[in-house]
């Protein structure tokens, strides 16, 4: 079974309005509703890719209930902790001559609340595989994940995709895929990386400290794969127009996964992740299986 985690999800209304004027009346030109979250954005892809995962995390209130049942009729199982104060975010995402974001705070999670995920985890099983996406919310311990994986004792596959420290406390786990951007591999080590020989460098050293797969995001530039057997893969991006930043990270991510679900091949593996990453970011939401399609040929 697959599980991801996403500790703060949200409901993400998403708008568009033609030339935004602030302390003016503006209205939208169109509005969407997405269910939000890295962690989500990876089942809600996976699902697309006929894969059923479990969506972990906290959820609140009136729109933690919205963003439950919502995720069942997209054929996402759901096992959220329901926590008693506050209510799950609603982000505003405002796309205009300058795209602007407005990120809500989410619930309060006790320490009783997330003794009941650690008890959710801890009933993983051998050969099940785990997703941790996304940054840990500021009301809630910084070593949320190190605590997360220590629950689990069963022998399971780890992907993270998290930045820099949050990343950098778990590779004593020996997670299967990491997936950092080349910025944010760089920050880690302290570094500016622009050759792909330098990006190549310090991807294995995040394997001598414990990651298996190493995938690192070049946004336009494509992707760089240095799996566990020590080989290289380089692969560019998918043609379009980017028109959506938003959870293409978390659809590579799916995608690999996926990928290599299907085949055990990590080439392949890392084609699919990118035109699933491409996908997403040539549309408005999060891609369709035949919007991935059609870019998967093209690479």
């Amino acid at each position: 079974m697959i599980y991801t985690v996403t500790l703060n999800p949200a409901l993400d209304y998403v708008i568009q309005v033609d030339h935004f004027q602030a302390g003016q009346i503006n209205r939208t030109k169109e509005e969407h509703m997405y269910y939000g979250g890295k962690g989500i954005n990876v089942s809600n892809i996976l699902a697309e890719l006929g894969y059923t995962s479990t969506a972990l995390g906290f959820v609140a209130g009136f729109t933690g209930e919205e963003l439950e049942h919502g995720l069942q009729k997209m054929s996402v199982h759901t096992d959220f902790v329901h926590v008693e104060k506050g209510r799950t975010r609603i982000n505003v995402k405002m796309k205009s001559d300058k795209e602007t974001e407005i990120n809500g705070m989410g619930p309060q999670v006790t320490a009783l609340d997330f003794s009941r995920l650690l008890a959710k985890v801890s009933q993983l099983k051998g050969g099940d595989l785990i997703i941790l996406s996304g940054n840990i919310p500021q009301t809630m311990d910084a070593n949320s994940y190190h605590r997360i994986l220590e629950a689990i004792t069963a022998n399971v596959d780890i992907v993270v995709d998290a930045e820099k420290d949050l990343l950098l406390k778990i590779l004593s786990f020996h997670p299967f895929l990491i997936k950092p951007n080349n910025i944010e591999l760089g920050d880690m080590f302290h570094v500016s990386l622009k050759k792909e020989e330098d990006i190549i460098f310090y991807a294995r050293k995040l394997q001598t400290m414990g990651a298996r797969n190493v995938l690192v995001s070049m946004a336009g530039d494509g992707s760089i794969l240095v799996d566990e057997s020590g080989e290289v893969h380089k692969l560019g991006v998918g043609k379009g127009t980017v028109v959506n930043s938003v959870g293409a990270g978390d659809s590579m991510v799916a995608g690999f996964i996926a990928g290599y679900l299907d085949k055990k091949d990590y080439a392949y593996a890392q084609k699919l992740g990118t035109a699933c990453g491409s996908a997403t970011a040539f549309h408005s939401g999060l891609a369709t299986k035949a919007q991935i399609d059609e870019i998967f040929h093209t690479l």
